[in-house]
């Protein structure tokens, strides 16, 4: 017990970092509460997220939190991941680089009961972060111009605890209750060339404190002496996040340097969606583990506050029609030759996926980028004198998001995550 509160001191700590850093440089997380994280741990990542079906016994899979129950009964798990990414962005011919990295996920997990396992840690749920500016001509001039500088930053991360519980042979459930919190900041600056010219600013902020909560279940059907078939759901509450949004307006006239400051607000403006997920995973004597997911996220029923001007009055107000639902499809599968083998080579899981998601964004009254991505990876065992039972989790990964009319982004990320499996709970005979 003193190591696991230990490791949730630790976790805490290590908040800190997730906080600081933000996982995406796209222009399209201005929208709504950001760009989506994967929400994956470094085994998942290797099968491009794949997971709703998988119940392993030395990972930590919180896609479904019904596979807890297969944790090991003697060990301690603990993963830690981070991730680097180039991403190229190209709009009407011009294309731009950026890049970044990322402290991702630090979770724990362990057998508490008799077919009863618990896991807790930190994930993160958005990312906002962005800085790019628009010039233009006024009118007919050919020396006065117009520049919109749009900037923000921001997120939104959970930490979440969980219990995963299999009351029958083959049949799972389980659940995980998650805080989540967060901040944005996004800025619109117009000016202008023209010294004598107003400028005109817009701030955006919004502070989110709320709960999460995911519901899992997993049920698994022997077919062979050596083939076994898992299916895998998932369900999230969707409702209001309890947070007050702001739109403050501030006209500033060069000229005097005079400031005149509007403040909207929008009482409970934000919302998470409902979220219903579906999967299997195929597994062929614990050497070929193949599947498929789909889920749902239902943001088309959900307003959003949004700045805009009817009738000459000025009004920050919830608005529908600015998201639409999200599906996403993911197919891929890992092999290992021998899980258990004394040879290294034997030990190494290969894994590689593909998936497909549609965009909860809408752009000027358009769809926003459809996102089509692939991955591969390793899961190499970590094997010396104290402990031969941890993975060393790396993965590929290339994303294409685009839309017709929109900016083109080409991401190629290197996932890295490592999960140590401790056997902590061995009770030692000494003769």
């Amino acid at each position: 017990m003193k190591r696991i509160v230990f490791s949730a001191a630790l976790l805490a700590v290590f908040s800190l970092n997730v906080l600081a850093q933000s996982g995406t440089n796209s222009p399209y997380s201005q929208f709504g509460l950001g760009v989506l994280s994967d929400q994956t741990s470094g085994f998942n990542r290797g099968m491009n997220g794949l997971g709703l079906g998988f119940h392993e016994h030395n990972q930590i899979n919180y896609l479904n939190p019904a596979s807890y129950s297969a944790i090991d009964s003697l060990s301690f798990i603990f993963d830690i991941g981070m991730s680097g990414q180039i991403t190229n962005f190209e709009e009407t011919g011009v294309k731009k680089n950026a890049h970044n990295a990322d402290l991702e996920y630090i979770v724990a997990g362990f057998r508490a009961f008799r077919h009863v396992g618990m896991s807790f840690g930190l994930i993160p749920f958005t990312n906002i972060g962005y800085n790019y500016a628009k010039s233009q001509f006024v009118g007919g001039s050919l020396t006065t111009t117009s520049t919109n500088t749009y900037s923000g930053s921001g997120g939104l991360h959970e930490a979440y605890f969980g219990i995963g519980w299999e009351p029958l042979s083959g049949l799972a459930i389980g659940g995980n209750i998650g805080y989540l919190w967060g901040n944005y900041d996004r800025s619109l600056v117009n000016s202008y060339s023209d010294s004598y010219a107003n400028t005109l600013s817009k701030y955006y902020t919004g502070d989110v404190r709320s709960y999460k909560l995911d519901l899992g279940l997993q049920y698994t059907a022997r077919i062979s002496k050596k083939d076994w078939l898992t299916l895998g759901a998932t369900y999230t509450l969707g409702h209001k996040l309890g947070a007050d949004p702001q739109c403050q307006v501030i006209s500033t006239n060069k000229a005097t340097a005079v400031s005149d400051t509007a403040t909207y607000v929008v009482e409970n403006g934000l919302e998470m969606p409902a979220m219903v997920s579906a999967g299997f995973m195929w597994n062929h004597n614990n050497q070929w583990k193949i599947g498929a997911d789909y889920s749902l996220q239902q943001w088309g029923k959900i307003d959003f506050p949004e700045y805009s001007v009817v009738n000459d009055k000025p009004q920050y107000a919830l608005t529908s029609n600015l998201f639409k639902d999200r599906h996403k499809f993911t197919v891929g599968g890992e092999y290992v030759p021998q899980e258990n083998s004394r040879n290294f080579f034997k030990r190494i899981h290969y894994r590689a996926g593909v998936s497909y998601a549609t965009p909860y964004i809408m752009v000027n009254g358009q769809d926003g980028p459809k996102e089509m991505s692939v991955s591969a990876g390793f899961g190499i065992p970590i094997i010396n004198g104290y402990n031969t039972r941890s993975i060393l989790n790396i993965s590929a990964q290339y994303v294409r998001s685009e839309a017709t009319g929109l900016i083109k982004e080409n991401t190629f990320r290197i996932n890295v995550g490592i999960t140590f499996n401790e056997r902590w709970f061995a009770k030692w005979k000494v003769d």
